[in-house]
């Protein structure tokens, strides 16, 4: 396996994807980008906020992913907001459009990373958290946090 020895740099992560939904997958996808956007991706610009993958047809789309304009582009830079193409094996496609079918789910991107020299989008398939969850998953942080302080 030679991915296993690529150097994984992480660019961006959706820490409150985390805390807003309950994640009961996880698919690593390509992105199809431009080289503006690529070069903005590197220096860091780029968020996760409010993002979603949704289903147009038989391929998956990355909307409200914000990737700034490149500092050093021309005429020619990207907008920052555009719908953008993840790409994945046919097999995974088929099973995430069938998984995104059923009530309730979502699929979320958790984190943005170069494997080697690719970047990648690591995809959560979720469910929202009610209220009373989101407060047990507080209640549960807080309560590690002072079982490491040695507090009772």
């Amino acid at each position: 396996m030679a991915d296993d020895k690529l150097a994984i740099k992480n660019v961006a992560s959706n820490r409150k994807a985390r805390f807003e939904f309950e994640i009961l997958d996880t698919v690593e996808a390509g992105i199809v980008l431009l080289g503006t956007e690529v070069k903005s991706v590197r220096e860091g610009h780029i968020s996760l906020q409010e993002s979603y993958a949704s289903a147009r047809g038989s391929e998956l789309w990355l909307e409200g992913c914000t990737i700034q304009p490149y500092t050093h582009g021309n005429v020619n830079n990207h907008e920052p907001s555009r719908p953008r193409k993840l790409l994945l094996h046919r097999r995974e496609l088929d099973k995430l459009i069938q998984r995104i079918a059923e009530k309730g789910l979502t699929l979320v991107p958790l984190s943005v990373y170069f494997k080697g020299p690719n970047l990648k989008v690591q995809i959560g398939v979720a469910r929202g958290k009610k209220l009373y969850d989101k407060r047990d998953t507080i209640k549960k942080r807080d309560d590690e946090r002072r079982t490491r302080r040695g507090e009772e």
